[in-house]
């Protein structure tokens, strides 16, 4: 029971990632409030563990703002944030075709990605930040970024910018907010089995593991379980950290 009684917000927790994170905070005793836009999926789950799901679309500050006031109302505190959103809209940067422009990442797309993968986690941690200084038993803020914020991806140029620019936030929330007892850190999960990589192609599957030193995929529950532990007492000395969780993988070109 390694959060009892906490008061947990997760992000994105209908589906995925989000959702493995939510089953095992309830597991070990948190009380569990997840957002996501899927309505049917997050209540779910959130019947299924005793938790809480409320709509939120953390690109808008306002209903942000309003959820993490609703569950301090409720609840009386926050203890963790995992910032679990995010959102995928691959192209390449450029592609030419005999010498000419043929294609080109839309504006609208990198737009997109940038506004749901890092504003998204910058409304979601500036929101819980104020209330878990005045608690002043500190919390813990751990965010989702990627592999691929660190070394690159082909075709990933808005993804790949949302996610460094995740690390880096971390990094600086992690110096300004731990003298309120507020651990910052990060997870960058590898190739993970979430229900929208199943659906991809068996030989992009096949590729995806045979480029994992350890010749398989993660499993949800291997990034819920890194979040599980920097959420934890067990981590009170770690801030600032990318913690990859990924088998081994480094993403070339």
């Amino acid at each position: 029971m390694r959060l009892k009684d906490k008061v947990c917000l997760i992000t994105g927790g209908a589906a995925g990632i989000g959702k493995a994170t939510a089953e095992r905070f309830a597991e070990e005793g948190a009380k569990v409030v997840i957002c996501d836009l899927d309505d049917g999926a997050g209540k779910q789950v959130a019947e299924a563990i005793g938790g809480e799901y409320y709509n939120v679309n953390v690109t808008d500050r306002q209903a942000v703002q309003a959820w993490v006031d609703d569950v301090v109302e409720k609840h009386g505190r926050v203890d963790v944030l995992i910032n679990n959103t995010g959102v995928l809209r691959d192209g390449l940067f450029v592609k030419v075709k005999e010498g000419e422009l043929a294609s080109q990442m839309s504006e609208e797309n990198f737009d997109l990605v940038i506004d749901v993968n890092l504003k998204g986690v910058f409304n979601c941690a500036q929101a819980v930040s104020p209330y878990m200084i005045k608690q002043g038993d500190g919390g813990a803020i751990i965010n989702t970024t990627s592999i691929v914020g660190l070394d690159g991806n082909f075709g990933q140029t808005n993804y790949v910018a949302s996610k460094a620019g995740v690390i880096g936030m971390t990094k600086v929330w992690a110096r300004e907010l731990g003298r309120h007892k507020i651990r910052v850190n990060a997870i960058a999960p590898g190739f993970t089995l979430t229900e929208m990589v199943k659906q991809m192609p068996e030989k992009i599957l096949e590729g995806m593991v045979a480029k994992t030193p350890m010749r398989r995929m993660g499993e949800p529950v291997d990034i819920a379980n890194a979040f599980l532990f920097l959420a934890s007492d067990e981590a009170t000395f770690i801030s600032g950290v990318t913690l990859r969780v990924d088998g081994g993988i480094v993403v070339g070109t």
